[in-house]
């Protein structure tokens, strides 16, 4: 369908088949790796080599293995919603195997390019989307001791290369010679660049009250139990973390924004002429995004890596045995819970795509530029006069801190009762489509 509404009529396959293109690429990668760590293979201090490379390695089997992973959930889901079953078959279970059944199909597939394609500029779109979304998780931390690089600036360090896949989604309409995919990548460089501003005021709420950039001393600050996460410190807060997840979905290309995309109008959007490998790497950059606006939002605002405990209750733990010390990060501080937190808004993400209808293009810039970006210009500073004249430790903070948890706890367990009522009642919401598996499956 993409080359019939593409402008030029006659469609032309790529010489060299999709399976010469990424080992090419990994050769040249790993080339450039080598010329880079040259000088340190002759230091003596080699252990930080080492780092280097077990952290390279470690993030890109998370995010691998996360996008993989989410896209069959992101199916389930969507599934479920629409009382369906989704994939079943794949690897048995609930079709658990279905994204690596897909991945081996993608990867053998051959590029296609339009007659008047930059060929160059095509290829080179879906790596530098998928770079800097792989790239960022350096910087993320999954706990104090879980960071591949803490830096001081680790929340700009972020903030620049999520914004930086914009050039991916630009170079990827422009060089497919396609009016859809060059009216997408438009869409997305027009809202991007505009949600950056609003998310970019919200962050700064949480800046001002903890004092740094850093993310792994943000995340400290909140290891005193549910009420000490940042969201519940005062109402302004809680409204910047609103605005913030808001922004993600905008940047993220997540309905009810997800208008780079929009199948109904766009066919695909910017990537509607991509196929195999390059393809899905457009996906696994964006479900890397996702969960990196989830994590983040989970640092800035409820609470990092540390559960609703006060950590302070299991700090004999830390240095007891093996065992004590699994047993401290599971119940009170440690990665699982930063991933679980991420996880959820992920699953937040999903179920506002499959629930909310696809806004105009005017609709979304109305929302960003006279609803949002006033909103948090002002939070912002109402939040700093707050910070001037109510003391930390006073009643007024203290009594704004209590009313906020509360919301947090309730809005907590509204959700919960939720899910617990349609796992409850399942068979007479829905019917008997979404639970009684086919034959077989």
């Amino acid at each position: 369908m993409a080359a019939c509404l593409s402008p030029v009529g006659a469609v032309r396959v790529g010489t060299g088949v999709q399976k010469f293109a990424f080992p090419i690429f990994l050769i040249l990668l790993l080339a450039s790796i080598a010329l880079a760590w040259a000088p340190a293979l002759l230091w003596p201090n080699k252990p930080l080599l080492v780092r280097d490379v077990l952290a390279v390695v470690g993030v890109v089997a998370f995010v691998s293995l996360f996008a993989m992973f989410a896209i069959w959930w992101e199916r389930k889901v969507a599934a479920r919603i629409q009382s369906r079953l989704g994939p079943m078959r794949v690897g048995g279970w609930h079709g658990w195997a279905q994204s690596l059944a897909d991945g081996l199909k993608l990867f053998q597939k051959e590029d296609i390019f339009l007659a008047g394609a930059d060929r160059p500029l095509y290829r080179l779109a879906a790596y530098i989307a998928f770079v800097p979304a792989l790239c960022l998780f350096l910087a993320l931390p999954f706990s104090t001791a879980w960071i591949a690089r803490d830096l001081d600036v680790g929340l700009i360090f972020i903030l620049a290369l999520l914004g930086l896949g914009v050039l991916g989604v630009l170079l990827a309409g422009w060089a497919s010679n396609n009016k859809w995919s060059i009216y997408g990548a438009m869409r997305e460089a027009c809202q991007m660049i505009s949600y950056e501003i609003p998310l970019g005021f919200a962050l700064l709420v949480p800046i001002l009250t903890a004092g740094t950039l850093r993310l792994t001393a943000i995340g400290d600050l909140q290891d005193a139990g549910f009420p000490s996460w940042l969201a519940f410190h005062n109402p302004f807060l809680l409204i910047a973390a609103v605005l913030f997840f808001v922004a993600t979905l905008a940047s993220c290309k997540r309905a009810p924004f997800d208008l780079p995309e929009a199948e109904s109008e766009l066919v695909a959007g910017y990537h509607t002429e991509y196929s195999g490998f390059r393809w899905a790497l457009f996906f696994f950059a964006e479900y890397a995004e996702m969960f990196a606006a989830g994590a983040l939002a989970a640092i800035l605002f409820f609470g990092a890596w540390h559960s609703p405990l006060p950590a302070e209750w299991g700090r004999t733990w830390r240095s007891g045995p093996l065992w004590q010390q699994a047993l401290h990060g599971v119940l009170f501080s440690g990665p699982l819970w930063l991933i679980g937190k991420g996880l959820f808004f992920v699953y937040v993400q999903m179920w506002l795509r499959w629930t909310l209808p696809r806004i105009r293009l005017d609709q979304v810039m109305y929302a960003c530029v006279q609803v949002m970006l006033p909103l948090a210009m002002l939070n912002l500073l109402a939040h700093a006069v707050w910070q001037w004249l109510v003391p930390a430790d006073s009643l007024l903070a203290q009594i704004a801190n209590g009313v906020c948890t509360a919301i947090g706890a309730v809005t907590i367990v509204a959700i919960l009762a939720t899910i617990a009522y349609g796992l409850f009642h399942r068979r007479r919401l829905v019917g008997t489509l979404v639970v009684d598996h086919r034959p077989g499956a």
